[in-house]
């Protein structure tokens, strides 16, 4: 094997598939970037059983081949390159890599023992990268990070007709965000839940690659998800198992008890009087005709208060939130104003939740049907 690539190109693949990897990898070959090379293709690949990433990329091939090399280790490596074309070439059980006055030798790994990618499913859809990328960086802070439910680890994702409705959940919050896609009707009704590892990188990598294509295979006993934009993919087996029904709980009506607040001015407002609180004490809010005010206490060390304009409809209101959970939600909308429901679960013994969700003036069009709602503590 051997090859000439642009530098810029070659280190920008390598970092792409080598952020894949978890840091910890129970088999030494799973650690392994796969080089190959054809025609005057490239491609390099990693898979650990359960996410892999593959992208291809233009290059002079002088000789085809395959080879095995560790990802982390060419990933450093390439970073550092001077500027200059790079020369792969395979000689005996050793990858030299040539830039300018750089060289570099590096044992190669057995080839022949890793394990083939995965197929990407037929069924598809496609979507908007920008807006994909989006939903989920403002799902991810409802999603649990480390539940010993499986499922709440990932984001549920159901295929409706005109939508994806995705969804995630930690159970003290839950976020819902809806993204419309095109193609053809083949995955409506699929419902499957993604593990937010993946979808972060996801978000990371296909931002700013156009349309977002997403194959979908559902089958009980090897569930996939495939993400493709121009020369990049990754696939990811899907999480196993039932998701907590909890959508039910969004209201499906207009709630009568509203506020709506700026919503940087609300953002600000609750990291300064959430700075004299620890380990996630919630802070009172009083809901109140023209304002709402902050109230924390930390025993008798220290205690703050703040009070932010509001236009209110409804009764007054007063509930406990946590201030990192309130700006979790505050951050996900994307509007100037932000619209505070106070929904009604008919149980006077335990508080209602309350809906954070974008709020545009009557003559501008709804951008946004991002959907937070929060649980909050007993007064």
């Amino acid at each position: 094997m051997k090859f000439q690539v642009n530098r810029d190109a070659f280190n920008e693949a390598v970092s792409f598939v080598v952020r894949v990897l978890p840091q910890r990898i129970p088999m030494p070959i799973l650690n392994g970037i796969l080089i190959e090379a054809d025609a005057n293709a490239l491609r390099l690949s990693v898979f650990d059983y359960e996410v892999s990433a593959q992208v291809e990329i233009v290059a002079k091939v002088d000789a085809p081949g395959r080879v095995l090399v560790s990802g982390r280790l060419l990933s450093e490596i390439t970073s550092k390159l001077p500027n200059a074309p790079i020369e792969v070439s395979l000689e005996g059980n050793k990858v030299q890599v040539t830039c300018g006055a750089s060289k570099f030798s590096l044992l190669t790994m057995p080839v022949e023992e890793y394990p083939n990618l995965p197929e990407i499913p037929e069924s598809s859809i496609t979507v908007s990268g920008e807006e994909f990328s989006k939903a989920i960086q403002q799902l991810t802070p409802a999603v649990a990070k480390n539940d010993h439910v499986m499922t709440l680890n990932g984001i549920l994702f159901e295929v409706e007709e005109k939508t994806i409705s995705m969804l995630g959940t930690d159970r003290n919050r839950m976020a819902v965000k809806e993204v419309p896609w095109s193609g053809k009707p083949g995955l409506v009704g699929y419902i499957s839940v993604v593990p937010l590892r993946t979808l972060s990188e996801v978000a990371k990598t296909f931002g700013h690659q156009g349309e977002l294509t997403l194959s979908i295979n559902n089958d009980e006993a090897r569930g996939l998800i495939a993400f493709k934009a121009n020369n990049r993919t990754i696939t990811s087996l899907l999480i196993k198992g039932r998701y907590p029904d909890i959508k039910e709980h969004l209201p499906k009506t207009d709630i009568p008890d509203f506020a709506i607040v700026n919503t940087q001015d609300l953002i600000d407002s609750t990291r300064r009087v959430g700075l004299v609180l620890e380990n996630d004490v919630p802070m009172k809010c009083e809901f109140l005709s023209g304002k709402l005010v902050l109230e924390a206490s930390e025993n008798e060390v220290a205690q703050a208060s703040e009070a932010v304009p509001i236009e209110m409809t409804g009764d007054d209101k007063v509930i406990k939130l946590r201030p990192r959970y309130v700006i979790d939600g505050l951050t996900g909308v994307t509007t100037e104003f932000t619209k505070i429901s106070f929904m009604n679960n008919g149980n006077p013994n335990k508080p209602s939740p309350v809906l954070i969700s974008s709020h545009n003036p009557k003559d501008e069009k709804e951008t946004d049907n991002f959907r937070y709602v929060l649980q909050p503590h007993r007064l």
